[in-house]
């Protein structure tokens, strides 16, 4: 079995795209080999839950970067040993901890660095945030520095590559619930749409 960990806050806790991703595996015929892993296994009941759909991830609603990084991601992984990570992270240091650009992509380093020790073939899914409907400019800063920081730390044995979810990539405001932050029904469409293929890859090439 391919292990993978959805990791993430409330866009990914909350929010309908796992399951959607799930469609996309199972469409790909490799649903029979995949396990979701992670101590949280809930799912909104506004969500479809498709055949076999496995609920388990790691997204925690409110949760930061920072404190995943030094508090949580350790544990987690060694008690998985995921083959892939998916993550998206940052919103809440943000909104709540006001952190800047450097210290989210300072988290991601330990974060990938833990999950490297867990299983050093590890593969990697970083995906760019989701726009808050006010553009936040750190959030965007981000953004602009992830595809350095994934060519820094990609490596043959454990790759690192980008989910591209971001406002350059076609996400938009009407995606977004009323509350400016987390997506609605179009948005998780558009999320799926964007780590799905990327997700499919990397289990064809563990398995």
């Amino acid at each position: 079995m391919v292990k993978v960990m959805l990791l993430g806050d409330a866009i990914t806790e909350i929010t309908c795209w796992r399951p959607l991703v799930w469609e996309q595996i199972t469409s790909a015929g490799l649903a029979g080999s995949v396990d979701f892993v992670g101590s949280m296994n809930d799912l909104q009941p506004n969500c479809s839950r498709p055949q076999g759909f496995d609920p388990d991830h790691e997204g925690h609603s409110g949760w930061q970067a920072y404190d995943i990084a030094r508090n949580n991601i350790a544990g987690w992984v060694q008690n998985t040993k995921p083959d892939i990570v998916q993550f998206m992270l940052g919103t809440n240091d943000v909104n709540i901890g006001h952190r800047n650009a450097d210290s989210i992509i300072g988290s991601y380093t330990i974060m990938l660095n833990a999950m490297r020790a867990a299983n050093p073939r590890v593969k990697v899914i970083v995906d760019k945030i989701i726009p808050t409907s006010w553009s936040d400019a750190t959030i965007e800063a981000v953004n602009t520095a992830i595809p350095g920081w994934v060519q820094q730390q990609t490596t043959a044995e454990s790759p690192v590559v980008i989910a591209d979810c971001s406002r350059a990539a076609g996400f938009t405001n009407d995606m977004l619930r009323d509350d400016g932050v987390h997506p609605n029904s179009k948005g998780d469409q558009f999320i799926a749409g964007q780590i799905g293929p990327k997700l499919i890859q990397l289990i064809k090439d563990v398995s």
